[in-house]
């Protein structure tokens, strides 16, 4: 009994078998890639609409816009007008909270970067007792959700006189950014080889002088990272800002929340604030934007 041997096929392959290469499959590929360049930037636009329709908005004087949608100013580019900015900077109750919501978020930003930096860099490479137990601890005030503070906090601050001001604004936003940014830190920097930092040590450099001139470079991109997220929370924050915040001198969120309760149509007022607000976290973000890429990329990598 003799076995057969099928010869050779030499019939090209088809289908999943042809190759990439060849002009069909290169056609498909830029085929391919065109819908979902094209996909992608659809997404794009329907997600700024709002965006644009808030910014349109604030160039329409309120009498344009009662006749009709924001849309409308595409078919009469001449009804755009900066008048609603004037009225906006001569707003006293606006352009005071915007400067308060500075006041606010840059101290709330930098202490929890300051105070995250060292103490990430503790739980990392300091050796004390309990520093595992207490960095549990950090790990589980992550879980801690604002409103559960807010009535305790306020009687504490109303005890030594707090309640209402900037410095106790700053005070909870950083109290509650902590956790986050302990945390954070401290598995960015547990990544940092040990052979650098013993061979820093080696050079004789102290805790102090490592931290600054070894740690904290190569922790740039996830501070800067950490610091775009804090500025964000607390900048769009209205809880908080609400409860603890001076009401003679709120921040913008809270601001453009009692323009909406007194007046309740005064869009030359409303729009243009909600954009100026709007544009503050995205100029931060844009001006970051490189170290924020890079931190989150270091992150998924290790």
């Amino acid at each position: 009994m003799t076995r057969t041997e099928a010869a050779p096929s030499t019939r090209p392959a088809t289908g999943a078998g042809r190759s990439a290469g060849s002009p069909a499959g290169r056609a498909a590929g830029r085929l391919a890639g065109g819908a979902v360049r094209v996909f992608l930037v659809l997404a794009a636009l329907f997600w700024l609409l709002p965006t644009l329709g808030l910014l349109v908005s604030s160039l329409v004087s309120p009498t344009h816009l009662n006749d009709g949608g924001w849309w409308q100013v595409f078919g009469a580019p001449s009804r755009l007008t900066a008048d609603n900015y004037e009225r906006l900077l001569a707003n006293d109750t606006i352009t005071g909270s915007l400067l308060n919501t500075f006041a606010i978020a840059v101290p709330a930003t930098l202490l929890v970067l300051t105070l995250g930096a060292f103490a990430g860099y503790a739980f990392a490479w300091l050796e004390f007792p309990g520093r595992d137990w207490l960095f549990l601890v950090v790990v589980g005030l992550l879980v801690v959700p604002v409103q559960v503070a807010l009535i305790p906090v306020s009687e504490l601050f109303g005890t030594i006189g707090l309640f209402e001001t900037t410095a106790g604004v700053v005070l909870f936003h950083t109290a509650f950014g902590l956790p986050f940014a302990v945390f954070l830190l401290r598995n960015f920097f547990a990544e940092i080889p040990r052979e650098l930092l013993e061979a820093a040590r080696l050079d004789g450099a102290g805790e102090l002088r490592l931290f600054t001139r070894v740690v904290l470079p190569l922790g740039g991109p996830a501070i800067a990272s950490l610091g775009i997220f804090q500025f964000l929370w607390v900048w769009n924050d209205m809880l908080v800002a609400l409860v603890f915040a001076d009401s003679a001198n709120p921040p913008i969120t809270v601001a453009l929340q009692q323009q909406v309760r007194q007046f309740g149509n005064n869009i030359d007022v409303l729009a243009p604030g909600a954009f100026l607000s709007m544009v503050v976290p995205l100029v931060v973000f844009f001006a970051f934007q490189r170290q924020f890429v890079t931190g989150v990329m270091a992150g998924a990598v290790k």
